[in-house]
């Protein structure tokens, strides 16, 4: 059976403040087995962080959603996020025992967490340069913001995944 093709928007947002709010937004795109296209949206509140964390954590939570094995196409504004993978960072993180120089490589525990999400998968990563031409780019950051700003769990589902 040929896997299906998802198209994952992500961005993360600290608010411009390292120790300040920091939420995350996802966009699931995809072609369901009737033609139909749908999309699920996903952010959350509150977290005391840094941006690079919340592009982390939007990139897991949209790979997280799938049930089933898929062809991924990850977009993301974060050069932190797809440099990682496209010019293998993480590989040579793994090399050094999760060292970079003299210091441990920050947030250990969520890189661990997006390879497990992203082993599951086949996933290309793009680099989108800022948000234009990509209006889903624009909708992952106003999501990412209302996380930011509120406390509360958003959950838009916007038609069946699998």
């Amino acid at each position: 059976m040929e896997k299906m093709s998802v198209e994952l928007y992500t961005d993360g947002s600290a608010r411009g403040n390292p120790e300040g709010p920091g939420g995350y937004g996802a966009v699931l795109r995809y072609v369901g087995p009737s033609g139909t296209v749908h999309e699920r949206e996903y952010s959350a509140g509150y977290e005391k962080t840094t941006n690079n964390r919340m592009e982390l954590m939007a990139a897991i939570v949209g790979l997280e959603a799938l049930t089933k094995s898929c062809n991924v196409t990850l977009y993301s504004d974060s050069q932190y996020l797809v440099k990682a993978f496209n010019e293998n960072w993480i590989e040579n993180w793994q090399r050094k025992n999760w060292k970079r120089g003299s210091e441990e490589v920050k947030n250990r525990a969520l890189w661990e967490r997006l390879l497990r999400a992203v082993a599951k998968h086949e996933v290309t990563f793009v680099w989108v340069k800022g948000h234009a031409g990509h209006p889903e780019n624009e909708r992952c950051d106003k999501l990412a913001t209302t996380a930011a700003d509120g406390e509360e769990l958003l959950t838009d589902d916007g038609g069946d995944l699998m």
